[in-house]
């Protein structure tokens, strides 16, 4: 079981790898650019005039600027809402470059994601800690009655929403432990952890999306799945930190740790 487990993780870190310094993966993305910041509608290094126009938002582009929208190139006026597929399939791009419109807590921006950042080129891997069957455990989650949303700090410097959905308990190195987790659109829980090794022989935080639990709330924590968070990777990410109580007072040596 121990020498299939660590199989399954080596190829679960192979292809973590390829997703990560995939063209349009976070090493791709160079600007995270918040149309308040720029009334006139003209982003840093992309052409055209983006501006919010109700719950969209409105593109105007001459030939001269080089933009396709749906693949085909661009001249006029054209609203466009947020993207919420791939990276590869945004409306927006620019040559190779991919321009996603999003939007946070009521805030719209534009991505711009580039094949040939200079992070992408200088990408030369993950340190991560092989395979321990000791840093994957039981775990049970409890939700909360209700859907809480806590005020934390982002990797943006602002102060954002994040909803909880419920408490992942499980015991580890002879501790019991709790998280508290979201639940995603597939059922699957995510933690936004830190630990001792935080910001000394790890990143100062982490991302780990336990499989969704059953009827009776068991799911297994699997530390040695610990992921980097986008902006380990792009600056230009905002990425929420750990919630109260979510930074352990033990070492958990697994899983990604920094970037190489």
């Amino acid at each position: 079981m121990t020498s299939d487990a660590a199989d399954e993780w080596k190829q679960w870190h192979e292809h973590r790898m390829e997703t990560v310094s995939a063209p349009y993966g976070p090493l791709a993305l160079t600007g995270t650019h918040w149309l308040e910041d720029y009334p006139d509608g003209q982003l840093p290094d992309i052409p055209g005039v983006w501006v919010l126009d109700g719950d969209a938002v409105l593109l105007t582009a001459t030939a001269a600027d080089g933009l396709t929208v749906d693949g085909e190139p661009f001249t006029g006026e054209t609203r466009l809402g947020a993207d919420t597929g791939p990276v590869s399939e945004a409306r927006a791009g620019l040559r190779e470059r991919r321009l996603v419109v999003l939007i946070r807590e009521g805030g719209w921006g534009v991505r711009d994601y580039d094949p040939d950042s200079a992070a992408r080129r200088a990408f030369r891997g993950v340190e991560a800690t092989p395979y321990d069957p000791r840093r994957s455990v039981p775990g049970r989650f409890t939700p909360y009655d209700a859907l809480r949303t806590v005020r934390v700090d982002t990797a943006d410097g602002v102060e954002r929403g994040l909803g909880l959905a419920g408490e992942l308990a499980f015991r580890i190195d002879g501790l019991e432990a709790t998280l508290q987790v979201a639940v995603q659109s597939d059922g699957k829980l995510w933690a936004v952890f830190a630990d001792s090794t935080s910001g000394d022989g790890s990143y100062r935080f982490r991302f780990l999306y336990p499989a969704a639990p059953d009827e009776e709330g068991r799911t297994t924590v699997d530390f040695n799945r610990a992921v980097l968070p986008p902006c380990a990777f792009a600056d230009h990410f905002i990425c929420p930190f750990p919630p109260p109580g979510n930074t352990l007072g033990l070492a958990i040596e697994a899983g990604e740790r920094i970037l190489r």
